[in-house]
């Protein structure tokens, strides 16, 4: 079992930089894929990037070069940090843990991008 907790959400003008984290409590964190996904009410959950636990790491088209992922085993957290950010990037933003069998996750952070 797996718990995620997200933070760092909020409202940042277009242009601008915002870093989300994602803590998770409970066993073996280290042999999850870790993702982030988005959600807007006019779209489908999407994949946003993902980061395996040996550190290869998987964009969607619409963030690279603006977005990074990054994980910390030790310290059971994952973080996406969003430079650059657009109007149509708003969403709520989910993390995800992913192994054979298991998926969880997150209860979600807001990120809305307005002048």
């Amino acid at each position: 079992q797996v718990q995620l907790v997200e933070s760092g959400g909020g409202l940042v003008q277009p242009g601008g930089s915002l870093r989300l984290s994602c803590a998770a409590s409970g066993s073996s964190f280290s042999i999850y894929v870790m993702g982030w996904y988005r959600q807007t009410s006019e779209k489908q959950r999407e994949l946003v990037a993902s980061i395996t636990s040996g550190g290869t790491t998987n964009y969607a088209d619409s963030v690279k070069g603006r977005f990074t992922i990054s994980r910390d085993n030790a310290k059971k957290v994952v973080s996406l940090q969003m430079n650059s950010l657009k109007p149509e990037d708003t969403a709520v933003y989910y993390c995800n843990a992913k192994r054979p069998l298991f998926t969880y996750w997150g209860q979600g952070t807001q990120v809305t991008v307005s002048s």
